[in-house]
């Protein structure tokens, strides 16, 4: 490696381990949380509403990828990509599939209503450089939708595939351009065939299709967002030390620290259990889904 390159190695490796700081999502009075309002709400796929969210004056920028920290108000805090038009200053939306406590407390939500937002963030940053190569499952478009008319806009080269079990499921079908774009129903077969092969594919799914696609195009050039963890293979035992308190707990190989912590303390901050902002990050370990290289891992603040 020539010197650039180990100058580079450094810069991105010492990148990589503040991300984590950077992200953390810190408890805060609930008065210190800026809060939008709901100016409208539409059902946009069977269990899908969409929310348009505004503020007393224009909002910060945001880029395909962006998404927004909610904390709602029993206390928990979901994740939702920005699927709207980064050029609308005057408010953001976002989609939401109800699949949870979370979303269903978000989709109660009617215009009028105030909610707490932090934001917005990139943690699946889009480069904008062709050719590219897009697929979607399901709710996982709504972060590939502000990519794909990005890509049309600047002229580049790209293909959309996008899958779910039905029409009447997939959000955003009517926005989508109609060239382009590989609509599949009831399968998700071959999705890359399309891809070029120095090309870059954006990916945004359910765990098989992203397990999937890891599997079948083996790239540093492949950018994927997950909206659940990956699950627990091969793991091994540990404990979890809670330092304030003195508790240590154990944490089965088939489990994270996160659900072991839950059960003590089910009110416990967290913030995504998606494995990808770092939100939960303790030492580099990400407690929603990664295991340390000891038998021991210790939080101080809990």
């Amino acid at each position: 490696m020539d010197p650039f390159l180990r100058g580079l190695a450094r810069f991105t490796d010492g990148y990589l381990r503040a991300l984590p700081l950077m992200g953390r999502a810190r408890p805060g009075r609930p008065g210190s949380i800026p809060r939008l309002a709901v100016a409208e709400r539409r059902v946009v796929a069977r269990d899908v509403v969409a929310l348009r969210l505004v503020g007393d004056g224009p909002l910060p920028a945001w880029q395909p990828g962006c998404h927004l920290d909610l904390h709602l108000d029993s206390g928990l805090r979901r994740q939702y990509s920005l699927c709207g038009d980064p050029s609308d200053r005057t408010g953001y939306r976002i989609a939401v599939r109800r699949v949870g406590a979370g979303s269903t407390e978000v989709h109660a939500l009617r215009p009028g209503d105030r909610i707490a937002v932090r934001g917005p963030r990139n943690a699946f940053p889009f480069v904008a450089e062709g050719p590219v190569l897009f697929v979607a499952g399901g709710i996982g478009i709504t972060p590939i939708l502000p990519m794909v008319l990005e890509s049309r806009r600047r002229g580049l080269d790209w293909r959309l595939v996008y899958t779910g079990r039905s029409t009447d499921s997939m959000p955003f079908l009517d926005e989508l351009p109609g060239d382009r774009v590989d609509v599949r129903v009831g399968r998700a077969d071959g999705p890359l065939r399309d891809a070029h092969p120095d090309g870059a594919v954006y990916c945004c799914g359910p765990p098989s299709m992203l397990a999937a696609v890891r599997r079948d195009f083996a790239s540093t050039r492949l950018h994927f967002e997950r909206f659940a963890p990956p699950p627990v293979v091969d793991g091994r035992p540990f404990d979890l030390e809670l330092r304030r308190s003195g508790v240590v707990l154990r944490v089965p190989a088939d489990r994270t620290a996160l659900d072991v912590l839950r059960d003590l303390r089910p009110n416990v901050p967290h913030s995504c259990r998606q494995g990808f902002c770092g939100t939960c990050a303790v030492g580099g370990v990400r407690v929603c889904v990664d295991r340390p290289a000891g038998d021991r891992l210790v939080l101080e603040e809990l």
